[in-house]
């Protein structure tokens, strides 16, 4: 009896050749040009075989590419026996179209890439919905490529084939789709409006800064949260709140956000604002920078940029330089202080500077403290308790029934004071009644 025929289940690890195209005025002018984009196609899972970079001042309006160095990636292909090209450039779909023509190959820009990983990544509810919006209008003006086969193979002149009936079909099924997915996002957003606005009771930090630049090992750091952490681009996309207790201040809730890249895609921004709310918010914001990147400096303008764009002031946030363990040359972190005057150094991994970080949390948020005596009676556990979670208090003093505390306090805490039942006297730096 012959044996039955094995089906070959395994799926095949994309091969690719990674290509950029360096235009006058970017980034990648200033870096090895490939290297942020190796690291995607690595958090993709993808295989990289080989690589091609050309300088233009301007790209080819047709395959983005020039000719010569079109036949010299199109034979790269067959040698590497490659199935996929990365670009890190962001394609038009005309341009994706020749490109696929000319070299028989999938061809996959920045933002599909980018977008690929998100789509990996997404956990929650929200996250997944956000992820999917913006991959549903990165394709709609993208369809055509899908259908040019069957685009008016038959019919009379002036007629529409098949292909270009497809066309009108799936843009109107993104349509409905997108429509529904920004309704959902709508209700998300509302509820986390309201969690935002709960958290006013509360003092808040949160974490930014460029994807892999350590925020959550600094997260677990400070909080002993146990976050996930790992060595990639993209780890994690929820924003994840934790309570921080920072020493002579009390608690605060600290917020660890997406990461930020350089051209990420304005689409996926756009969706993800409503997770930035925490960011937009909060009292204090820590930027957290990789110090031992060589393009350090790069990566701090382009997440002030995103912040700009989603109506966040970055000045007002604290420069953190993490991964100083991993600093081969100390001329890196000493450029990046004399450029940052404010900037406090630290390293996650080892535990160094945290207290130096801590004391100018505190500092910055102290500036909205004031000194008050308040007196209450004892059995006023509403109160204490209030005080307790969101005020620094320094001594008691018991009289009878009463009890007086000497603390400091944010001052918009003095507005919402639990009960009836105290009295509230503030006092000056020097000491003088007010």
């Amino acid at each position: 009896m012959a044996e039955p025929k094995r089906v070959d289940l395994t799926v095949k690890q994309k091969r690719a050749i990674l290509v950029a195209v360096v235009l006058p005025g970017t980034q990648r002018e200033l870096e090895e040009p490939l290297d942020e984009l190796r690291g995607l196609a690595e958090t993709a899972g993808v295989k990289t075989v080989g690589t091609l970079v050309q300088n233009r001042q301007v790209p080819d309006a047709a395959t983005y590419l020039g000719k010569g160095k079109l036949a010299e990636l199109k034979t790269l292909v067959a040698l590497q026996e490659a199935n996929t090209i990365l670009f890190d450039n962001n394609l038009s779909p005309a341009q994706t179209r020749n490109l696929e023509q000319e070299l028989e190959t999938e061809i996959v820009d920045r933002s599909e890439l980018i977008l690929a990983i998100f789509a990996t990544h997404a956990r929650s509810y929200e996250s997944r919905l956000q992820v999917e919006l913006a991959q549903l209008l990165y394709m709609r003006p993208r369809l055509k490529r899908l259908w040019t086969h069957l685009e008016r193979t038959e019919g009379a002149v002036g007629s529409r084939g098949p292909g270009e009936q497809q066309l009108e079909t799936d843009r109107r099924l993104i349509d409905s789709r997108v429509s529904d997915l920004r309704q959902r996002l709508k209700t998300v957003e509302r509820r986390r409006e309201r969690q935002v606005s709960q958290r006013r009771d509360y003092l808040t930090v949160s974490l930014v800064g460029y994807t892999n630049a350590g925020k959550s090992t600094l997260m677990n750091a400070l909080t002993g949260a146990g976050v996930f952490v790992a060595n990639q681009l993209f780890a994690t996309l929820d924003t994840r709140t934790r309570a921080w207790k920072i020493p002579n201040l009390g608690r605060a809730l600290l917020s660890d956000t997406v990461g930020f890249i350089r051209d990420l895609p304005h689409n996926l921004v756009a969706s993800f604002r409503s997770t930035l709310e925490e960011a937009r918010h909060a009292d204090l914001l820590l930027h957290v920078v990789d110090a031992s990147s060589p393009a350090a400096e790069q990566q701090i303008a382009t997440v002030n940029d995103v912040l700009k764009e989603i109506g966040i002031d970055a000045r007002r946030a604290v420069l953190v330089l993490n991964k100083i363990d991993a600093v081969r040359d100390r001329s890196y972190v000493d450029v990046l202080r004399a450029s940052h005057e404010q900037a406090v150094s630290v390293s996650a991994v080892e535990r160094t500077g945290l207290e130096q970080l801590s004391a100018i949390v505190r500092e910055r948020l102290g500036e909205g403290y004031v000194d008050a005596t308040l007196e209450t009676s004892v059995g006023n556990g509403r109160l204490l308790a209030y005080l307790a979670a969101h005020a620094e208090v320094v001594r008691h003093e018991y009289v009878d029934s009463r009890v007086t505390l000497f603390c400091r306090i944010p001052r918009r805490f003095l507005n919402s004071l639990p009960g009836d039942d105290a009295r509230v006297h503030l006092t000056s730096a020097n000491g003088a009644a007010r």
